[in-house]
C-alpha cells in the first residue's frame, strides 16, 4: 500500500476501472461514489466529463464543480475513487458532503479507504477548502471510522427525505 498514490482520471485505467465496477455491481453494492453511476461504456467520453465537471463545464442542475480522483495501487490497478465536490449546496450541505469515496471490495480492510480520504484532503486544502463535510449512512460503521481516523468531529444526523437511511455529518478541518 506504500506505492499508493492519487492520480486524476485517465483512459490508461480504463481495464481497471471496469473491474472495480464489476466488483461493485457483482456484489449487488451501491456504485459510491456518484461518479461510478455515470455511463462509461465510452470511456474517453466519460474521462472528458469527469474532467468537464471538474471544470464546471455542462453540469447538471443542482451538481456543483467536482474533481475525481482515482486511488491506484504499485501495480497500477484502481483501488478506489473518491469525488471531491468544491463547495456545498443544500443538498450536499445536507446529505453528500464535500467528498463521496469508495474501495474496490477486494481491497478493503487494508487501509485503502482511510488513504484515499487522507489524500483527497490534501487536495482539498490546496485547492483552499480548509473545513470539509463528509457524510456517511450512519449503518456503515467502517466509513464511520475512516473519517474519524481522518480528523472527522461528529456534527449530527439527518434522515434522508423519502428514505429510511440516517446521515451522519461530520467536519474535519485541515
Amino acid at each position: 500500500m506504500s506505492e499508493a498514490r492519487l492520480v486524476e482520471p485517465s483512459e490508461e485505467f480504463e481495464a481497471s476501472y471496469g473491474e472495480l465496477v464489476t466488483e461493485f455491481v457483482e456484489r449487488k453494492e451501491m456504485l459510491i461514489p456518484i461518479v461510478l453511476q455515470y455511463d462509461a461504456k465510452d470511456f474517453k467520453a466519460y474521462v472528458q466529463r469527469l474532467r468537464d465537471e471538474a471544470e464546471g463545464i455542462g453540469l447538471p442542475q443542482g451538481y456543483v464543480p467536482a474533481s475525481t480522483f482515482w486511488l491506484v495501487d504499485g501495480g497500477n490497478e484502481l483501488v478506489g475513487v473518491a469525488h471531491l465536490r468544491h463547495r456545498l449546496n443544500s443538498s450536499l450541505l445536507s446529505y453528500g458532503g464535500h467528498v463521496g469515496y469508495g474501495v474496490r471490495p477486494t481491497r478493503r480492510r487494508q487501509g485503502y479507504a482511510t488513504l484515499l480520504l487522507k489524500l483527497v484532503l490534501q487536495r482539498a486544502k490546496a485547492m483552499g477548502i480548509d473545513r470539509v463535510l463528509v457524510t456517511c449512512d450512519k449503518k456503515n460503521l467502517a466509513s464511520a471510522r475512516v473519517i474519524v481516523k481522518n480528523g472527522g468531529v461528529f456534527d449530527s444526523e439527518v434522515p434522508r427525505e423519502g428514505e429510511e437511511v440516517i446521515i451522519q455529518r461530520y467536519w474535519i478541518t485541515i
